[in-house]
């Protein structure tokens, strides 16, 4: 494993230990939706910025915009197709539950 990953996953996991523990506050709790909109900006905008700086990426631009694009419709096709069919498939034993209730 990469330095970096472990390194990932320690922030993540302290991270995490500190929301359990409640160490952040209530002030902090209600500012967290507006850091992390700034952070997934600035970190937007330097992979923004990468990418543009990388030869290889922008002479590939249009081969993997088209990949990105077909991955993404598979993603949300299935997605929904699961949705509904887990939906389906719960609301049914919840209807059958209800309908042993009743006797």
């Amino acid at each position: 494993m990469s330095a970096r990953l472990l390194l990932y996953l320690g922030i993540l996991i302290i991270g995490g230990f500190f929301g359990y523990k409640g160490f952040g506050g209530e002030k902090l709790n209600s500012k967290l939706g507006i850091i992390q909109n700034i952070c997934l900006l600035f970190l937007l905008f330097i992979m923004g910025l990468r990418m543009g700086l990388d030869e290889k990426v922008i002479s590939s631009f249009f081969e993997l915009g088209f990949q990105a694009l077909v991955i993404s419709i598979f993603t949300i096709t299935f997605s929904v197709v699961f949705v509904k069919l887990i939906k389906g498939f719960v609301l049914k034993n919840i209807q059958q539950g209800e309908q042993k209730d009743e006797f």
